[in-house]
């Protein structure tokens, strides 16, 4: 089983891709996201997105600045205002 992951920026589609995890800088505290994870939404901080392409592999690191992310029934979608890079 895989999550669909999708990165968004105003200006661009950044990723859209089939992944293990990914890990969130969420406002509240960083959280992951997993095939099958309940739906909720989530503004975020700067930070790290960590984007993990199979299970016990070394995470892929994405620079973001603010914005807000969203789980649901098709996945994890990452709208950040900025993607460093």
């Amino acid at each position: 089983m895989a999550l669909h992951f999708e990165l968004v920026t105003p200006s661009k589609l950044v990723r859209s891709e089939e992944v293990h995890m990914v890990v969130v800088p969420g406002s509240e505290g960083e959280f992951g996201v997993l095939e099958g994870h309940a739906p909720f939404m989530s503004t975020i901080r700067d930070g790290a997105v960590q984007v993990y392409k199979t299970e016990g592999g070394e995470p892929e690191t994405i620079e973001v600045r603010g914005g807000f992310a969203e789980v649901g029934d098709k996945g994890l979608t990452v709208l950040a205002e900025h993607v460093e890079g």
